[in-house]
């Protein structure tokens, strides 16, 4: 919750931090909103988890630093003041390109009443150019620092992009992802996120190779679940895809109301009456 002490948020994050080693795979379906953070901790999740497209797409913003600091912290704040497990907030690339910014998103963080925090080395979803490896490590140092200063040991997820944007040659990414990886938990990281891989062999390559929690950006073709905890991986969480889902659900519902005249589409939707009760 956003006016809860810091003794409260320094016991979540010593929470949330457990929680990456196991015995059981951490499984973050993410949310955009208070009412899909409430849905998702009533579903039993053991934290809750923003995603940036989400929240960016639900105001009005595409993805890739679009929105501002302001609005996003604005909706972790919303979130965190509503749901009574640990909130760790989805900040891109830190809302600016110095270490400094990087540590003001992560005050703000904190002040909004989260305990952890994602962030990426690219600048835009569709760059194919990565942050200076040098200003990642500083913008990660900075982040510990501020939430050291702040009393709050914030669960920094380390992101990098080699994959998914496809940086350089195919043959290059892996050792090119693994540098940055173990650069990136040197300089004060918990957890890397390395979207963009699905191959169980590779993902059991970066497990055995780092030794320390992974994420993967999990959705449909990448194994299930139970696999990715055979392969050793800590963290699994499903970026803006559940927000999307409910849009293309929406699209469903609009697209048979004006061909069919029926409602089938809407079978299955969270009642009136439950909603009502989670947000009371």
């Amino acid at each position: 919750m956003a006016n809860m002490n810091i003794d409260q948020q320094k016991t979540f994050a010593t929470a949330f931090r457990r929680l990456h080693r196991g015995p059981e795979i951490l499984v973050l379906a993410n949310c955009w909103d208070v009412a899909s953070a409430r849905v998702l901790e009533a579903a039993g999740a053991p934290a809750v988890a923003t995603s940036s497209a989400g929240i960016a797409f639900s105001l009005g913003y595409p993805d890739g630093q679009r929105i501002s600091r302001e609005e996003m912290l604005a909706v972790v704040a919303r979130i965190a003041k509503t749901v009574k497990v640990p909130v760790t907030a989805d900040v891109e690339s830190g809302y600016g390109s110095r270490p400094e910014d990087a540590a003001h998103t992560a005050q703000t963080v904190i002040e909004a009443g989260a305990i952890g925090m994602n962030l990426e080395d690219s600048q835009d979803e569709s760059d194919t150019e990565l942050a200076d490896l040098s200003l990642a490590v500083e913008e990660i140092q900075a982040v510990r620092e501020a939430g050291g200063k702040a009393g709050v040991p914030l669960v920094i997820n380390a992101r990098t992009d080699v994959y998914l944007n496809a940086v350089g040659a195919a043959e290059s990414r892996y050792d090119h992802a693994l540098r940055r990886a173990l650069a990136f938990h040197d300089a004060g990281a918990d957890c890397i996120f390395l979207p963009g891989i699905k191959e169980p062999g590779l993902i059991a390559r970066f497990v055995n190779d780092l030794k320390f929690p992974i994420n993967i950006l999990a959705g449909p073709g990448s194994p299930s679940i139970s696999e990715l905890q055979r392969l050793g991986v800590a963290r699994v969480s499903l970026g803006s895809k559940p927000m999307l889902a409910g849009l293309g659900t929406l699209r469903r519902v609009a697209q048979e109301l004006q061909q069919s005249g029926t409602y089938m589409s809407l079978e299955g939707a969270v009642t009136y009456a439950e909603m009502q009760k989670l947000l009371e």
